[in-house]
């Protein structure tokens, strides 16, 4: 497997624990919503959800040990989950400052000890952990699960092996990060850092690459850096914490947020404004279908802040667009940090995260972002209709006539929409058939597949069944962006397969 299809196995999984960030900030939106003073302290109602969606957003580093290990596992099972939790607690707990005290022979009844040793162990238990142990557990698990023993310890064979020896495997990653996990969390901390001093300017960078990172699926990685507490930024959850947050220190009214809040002018009101501009474009024959194309993409970023159906319409048929889109994020974010504009999100910046965090203390002048959004929306709409027709760029709707779908497959597509079980025997018979798959699994918006020659795969007869990309990630790898259904299409592959 190629280095890419591997880091999209990563990504497809880092969705696992992402998925619960929804009900997080649910609760804690509304809780705040209820009463913003001291965690809710003058309502109980209010005490009880925020509490509860703290109880998510606290325990991120541990969704994700079990997230990514059951989300790369080879059969999706729970035995694999288990495995990472086990790995996670023993790291976290070999690694903890108490016990590095310990080690280094350090009386943790004395006062002051804990200046003694590497604040890095006070910041073991992460996201950053809790990735690497899910990824090793799944490694393992895939490797190990299907092992017999000898029939004296039969009881301990296959997927009951797994986290045993995931347990002895992590006695010896707590040894080697023992003494690099100190590097590791500097050089994090540096490049943290070095951002955060950047201020303003740093959020607009961060948003730029951000979208150049999404075509193979890895802004996941970076979004860790400045969304959770890998190099002390923790965006989201800081800012989820509200009020609490705010007299610990660990969050400052109008920066706090800061790299979260540019999002919502550009998924909410610029890419509908580029759908607009590809619509206004389109050729007059096509445009009835853009029309259904663009309205359904832009609708989902504006309520949800799923954007992926919208970026990657133009992503490949056009980079000089892509690029520019990345662009404008990094200025919006520039912008919003600048003003001090901040709301912040749990799941995505649309419309649904921005009502229920505008009640949050840390959003400040939240409703301005609004009224950059409606900016942003003219900047999108001018800017793709000018480069679109003046690089006569092949956007949804002014494809060449010999690979615009015909009358015939455009009905043979609708009817497979509406029956996901012959989609995806069509998609199936697209990538090759059955015996070109090696992996199958989806996120959000894409089939993430694992093949053994991605040469095999149809390009024009997946966009004919209304996939709006392609994405071939070397030999092995490839993504289908197919929308919303993907999960649904999936799951019907793997019955077929």
């Amino acid at each position: 497997m190629g280095i890419l299809a591997y880091m999209q196995r990563i990504g497809r999984s880092l969705m696992v624990p992402v998925a619960v960030l929804p009900a997080a900030a649910i609760l804690l939106g509304i809780g705040y919503w209820i009463n913003s003073v001291e965690w809710g302290a003058n309502s109980i109602s209010a005490i009880f959800l925020i509490k509860s969606g703290n109880a998510i957003i606290g325990n991120m580093p541990i969704l994700f040990a079990i997230g990514v290990a059951y989300g790369m596992s080879k059969d999706k099972d729970g035995a694999a989950a288990l495995a990472g939790l086990v790995g996670f607690l023993i790291i976290t707990t070999l690694l903890s400052p108490e016990s590095v005290a310990l080690f280094q022979g350090i009386n943790i009844k004395n006062e002051g000890w804990e200046m003694l040793i590497s604040p890095a162990y006070e910041k073991i238990n992460n996201q950053f952990i809790g990735i690497l142990v899910g990824i090793i557990s799944a490694e393992l698990y895939n490797r190990f699960s299907s092992v017999e023993l000898h029939k004296a310890l039969a009881f301990f064979s296959g997927k009951r092996l797994v986290p045993i020896i995931v347990s002895v495997v992590m006695l010896f990653i707590s040894v080697i990060f023992y003494f690099i996990w100190p590097v590791v969390f500097s050089a994090l901390i540096t490049f943290g850092e070095w951002i955060k001093d950047l201020g303003a300017v740093g959020a607009g960078i961060y948003g730029f690459f951000n979208r150049l990172l999404i075509p193979v699926g890895l802004h996941h990685a970076l979004n860790s850096v400045f969304w959770f507490d890998v190099a002390g930024i923790n965006d989201i959850h800081n800012f989820l914490a509200g009020q609490d947050a705010i007299n610990s220190g660990e969050a400052i009214v109008g920066v706090t947020g800061r790299y979260q809040a540019g999002f919502f002018p550009i998924m909410m009101f610029g890419l509908p404004g580029a759908a607009l501009a590809m619509y206004h474009t389109a050729k007059k024959g096509n445009k009835d279908k853009t029309a259904s194309i663009m309205l359904a993409a832009s609708f989902a970023a504006f309520l949800t802040g799923v954007t992926e159906p919208l970026e990657f319409a133009f992503m490949f048929v056009a980079p000089v667009l892509y690029l520019l889109h990345a662009i404008l994020t990094g200025i919006s974010l520039f912008i919003a940090a600048s003003m001090q504009w901040i709301c912040g999100f749990g799941f995505s910046a649309g419309l649904t995260d921005m009502l229920l965090q505008s009640s949050n203390p840390l959003a400040v002048h939240w409703y301005m972002l609004i009224l950059q959004g409606l900016v942003f929306f003219i900047v999108y709409y001018v800017a793709f209709r000018f480069v679109i027709v003046k690089f006569n760029l092949k956007t949804p709707g002014r494809e060449d006539e010999d690979t615009t779908v015909s009358s015939t497959e455009n009905t043979q597509q609708k009817q497979a929409i509406g029956d996901t079980s012959k989609l995806a025997e069509q998609y199936l018979a697209v990538v090759g058939g059955k015996e070109n798959l090696t992996n199958i699994d989806s996120c959000i918006t894409r089939l993430r597949l694992g093949v053994h020659d991605s040469d095999l795969i149809d390009e024009q007869a997946a966009k004919a069944l209304g996939a709006m990309a392609v994405i071939k990630l070397g030999k092995t790898g490839a993504q289908i962006i197919v929308g919303t259904q993907a999960e649904k299409i999936a799951d019907q592959m793997k019955k077929l397969v």
